[in-house]
């Protein structure tokens, strides 16, 4: 029960690594607040989460408004007296050269990976501050700290994160607020079987050749990204804080 009593809010909830962090953080005894844009999917792991005896709540909205991200903290308050987790996931994900990647897309794409994360932290760090404290955790990527091909925008955003996550720790340490990022590899997510199809390729067999290409030889199942984020979010890692934690099966040993 290490989040026995704290009030965690997920974006991107409806997601694999969004969806397991939030049956993982029930279980470990967290009110949840869910956001997320996908109304049927997020209601799945609402009622899963209820199942388990969670008391949460959903707000359906878009993480590029800011306006949304603040009643979203908001809500969060007036449901729950207070925010204590905010773990930053939503994300999207696209493969293209600089050439061939359209203006809008790259806009599109740093909206929705880095523009977000910066307005729910800026919305959450003012309500933390005056409870005394709380943690922020944001969803980068392997790709933010080594180069992928055909990922410019994505790397260009993901790495984006890791910076505005190692400059808000520094700025908010002495507020009891302690700032950090997982770096995920490849993870067994709806995202990466919309990749899949996108290229015409058997999900069992692109899983087959990601897992191959990793020293740990597989790809991560969604629950091993979320078993991290419940320690960052813990108070096991009181004295962390500007940390880039990668959980990658080797990757960026390589």
């Amino acid at each position: 029960m290490r989040l026995k009593g704290k009030v965690c809010l997920i974006t991107g909830a409806a997601g694999g690594i969004g969806g397991a962090t939030a049956r993982v953080f029930v279980r470990e005894g967290a009110a949840l607040m869910l956001v997320d844009k996908d109304r049927a999917s997020v209601q799945r792991v609402l009622d899963e989460v209820k199942n388990l005896g969670a008391s949460a709540f959903f707000i359906q909205g878009d993480v590029t408004d800011f306006s949304f991200a603040e009643k979203a903290v908001q809500e969060t308050v007036d449901q729950f007296g207070r925010l204590d987790v905010l773990f930053n996931n939503a994300g999207i994900f696209f493969e293209s050269t600089a050439e061939e990647t359209s203006i809008e897309d790259f806009k599109r794409l740093m909206e929705i990976n880095v523009f977000s994360v910066f307005y729910f932290s800026r919305a959450a760090i003012p309500v933390m501050r005056l409870q005394g404290g709380g943690v922020i955790i944001n969803n980068a990527s392997d790709w933010a700290l080594v180069g992928g091909p055909r990922g410019v925008a994505y790397c260009s955003s993901k790495g984006a994160v890791v910076q505005m996550t190692r400059a808000m720790a520094l700025d908010h340490a002495r507020q009891g607020i302690r700032i950090n990022a997982i770096c995920p590899g490849d993870t067994i997510t709806p995202l990466q079987e919309d990749r899949a199809r996108s290229l015409g390729a058997d999900f069992e067999e692109y899983k087959a050749a990601l897992g191959n290409a990793l020293p740990i030889g597989r790809m991560a199942e969604p629950e091993e990204i979320a078993k991290p984020v419940l320690f960052l979010a813990s108070d096991d890692a009181s004295f962390i804080t500007g940390a880039i934690l990668a959980i990658d099966g080797g990757n960026t040993c390589q």
